[in-house]
């Protein structure tokens, strides 16, 4: 099975979704997948069975140096 962008999420078998401890628990969190590829997979965990984002970890690696140096924070205010 080729695992693209938009994927239904729940159609990624054998994989791990992985929420991060900061989360409200009343599902306002992203959820991150390890692919057997390499890639990564992102998902809303409101919809676990919606579209799954698909990045390779060069760029989920941009993505959290970015996030870590406030980079997004006005997004978030």
């Amino acid at each position: 099975m080729t695992i693209a962008n938009g994927i239904p999420s729940d159609e990624i078998a054998g994989v791990t979704w992985l929420k991060a401890q900061a989360s409200l628990g009343a599902g306002e969190c992203v959820e991150v997948a390890s692919l057997p590829g390499g890639e990564v997979a992102v998902r809303n965990s409101r919809h676990p069975e919606g579209p799954a984002l698909i990045f390779t970890k060069a760029e989920l690696r941009a993505f959290l140096e970015g996030a870590k140096s406030s980079e997004f924070d006005g997004i978030a205010a």
